[in-house]
């Protein structure tokens, strides 16, 4: 198994708010963001970490370079204009084995990760999905689950269902198949192409991953740190 992490954001709140820090180099916890993200993918399995990093902050990619870590890191250094095509950026590093996603702003609870890939192992065949019933998002991308956990909506059709997504999944290679059809479509974001693959049929599911934190804002370093004493 394998692990990809996005952190090829800008940013933009935290530097509206005059942080200067790239966030995957924020502290939270006593630990950078990214350092938080590489280290929980490899205590849950992962044998290799693929990371992309945007190129507007070459401070990122110098420290990725000068730390050691507990798993390889495979670094992509690439400003995207979405998530979605900072998860296509990764496809040479993941296209052949399972993997976990996170991006480097998720905060989970300890064992989170691990969970996921046990679920998503036995689900399978195209992913699995981390829900929570947290929503502390702006934007919070709505689930709703079928009788067998499996996603039978996404997005504004499955608003109030209770459930959204907590940043975090588990691919298998095939969900590559579907990089084509976005792209004729003109997609945008990462949680359009996840609509995309339920509305085209390919099996996803959901994985009930209890509280997360998304540290999208100044505020929320307050909110993850809080999380974390109580979480590990």
């Amino acid at each position: 198994m394998k692990a990809g992490i996005i952190a090829a954001g800008l940013g933009e709140r935290f530097r509206s708010a005059g942080i200067a820090t790239p966030k995957p180099l924020l502290h939270v916890g006593g630990k950078t963001l990214l350092r938080r993200a590489i280290e929980s993918a490899a205590a849950s399995g992962a044998e290799t970490v693929a990371l992309i990093v945007n190129a507007e902050f070459p401070e990122v990619a110098r420290y990725v370079r000068a730390e050691r870590w507990p798993a390889p890191v495979e670094l992509t250094v690439k400003t995207t204009p979405s998530s979605m095509e900072s998860f296509f950026a990764l496809e040479p590093h993941l296209h052949d084995s399972p993997f976990l996603l996170t991006t480097v702003d998720a905060i989970t609870a300890q064992g989170t990760l691990a969970a996921l890939a046990r679920a998503g192992l036995a689900a399978g065949p195209t992913g699995t999905l981390a829900v929570t019933s947290f929503v502390d998002d702006e934007k919070p991308l709505w689930v709703k689950l079928g009788a067998e956990e499996e996603i039978v909506a996404l997005g504004a059709t499955a608003m109030g269902s209770g459930w959204v997504t907590s940043g975090a999944y588990f691919f298998f290679p095939v969900v590559y198949d579907h990089v084509g059809e976005a792209r004729r479509r003109k997609l945008s974001a990462l949680r359009e192409f996840l609509a995309l693959l339920v509305e085209e049929g390919a099996p996803l599911h959901g994985f009930r991953a209890g509280d997360s934190v998304d540290v999208d804002r100044p505020e929320d370093v307050a909110v993850a740190e809080q999380f974390l004493k109580i979480n590990g």
